[in-house]
């Protein structure tokens, strides 16, 4: 798996004062865990650009205006819910020969030959949990989805590795290929189930109107 440096600075103080203060300069107050104490350090927000906004995974390297530098991943981001300003992030120390788990994206490889005829690729996991050494963990998981026929589907124990372990069950679901006609006979039976809601109604409305007609005749 790729790795990125983040350059950084140790932080001297962690008060909401100073953090407001590295906030306003452009800095993101950071943590990092796994070590023998929780090591606090800043580093500028767009340093972390290439980690945060693509869809693909890395592993960090972090290193320290002192000279120090560590490996770690990402654990937990916070952002502003209004301007989506990166508020403070989390990140887990880890050591060379360790394993970590981590959540990789599932990229498809090839077209469906029920795709091809019709059919319909849908995913149900378009990230999976991965756990192993972060030189043997893949960029991405490969679903070689060419060879599924329309009713296919293709599982978790389909991308097991050597390289890897899988956290999943073997029978979780990634994706599978749908035949296009049964959606269409889903939305029509939706559409047929709307009408006979529209016709109760307006036969109640009907009989409503016939019941005050017939009163005001026996009258």
């Amino acid at each position: 798996m790729k790795s990125i440096t983040i350059n950084g600075s140790q932080r001297e103080s962690v008060g909401k004062k100073a953090t407001k203060a590295l906030r306003n300069a452009g800095k993101v107050p950071c943590v990092l865990y796994g070590g023998n104490e929780a090591f606090h350090f800043s580093a500028d927000e767009i340093a972390f650009k290439d980690l945060i906004y693509t869809p693909d995974v890395h592993t960090v390297k972090i290193v320290l205006d002192d000279g120090r530098s560590t490996n770690a991943i990402l654990q937990d981001i916070q952002f502003h819910p209004v301007t989506d300003q990166i508020l403070h992030m989390d990140f887990y120390e880890f050591e060379e020969g360790q394993e970590i788990s981590m959540e990789i994206p599932v990229h498809p490889e090839g077209t469906p030959k029920g795709v091809k005829n019709g059919g319909v690729l849908r995913f149900n996991m378009r990230r999976m949990t991965l756990k192993g050494l972060a030189s043997e963990l893949p960029d991405y998981i490969a679903a070689k989805v060419a060879p599924l026929k329309i009713g296919d589907n293709l599982y978790a124990e389909d991308v097991k590795s050597d390289d890897y372990e899988v956290l999943h069950d073997d029978d979780e679901l990634i994706c599978q290929v749908t035949a296009a006609r049964d959606l269409e006979l889903l939305e029509d039976d939706e559409d047929e189930d709307e009408e006979g809601e529209e016709g109760e109604e307006g036969d109640a409305e009907g009989d409503a109107e016939g019941g005050e007609e017939d009163e005001s005749k026996e009258e």
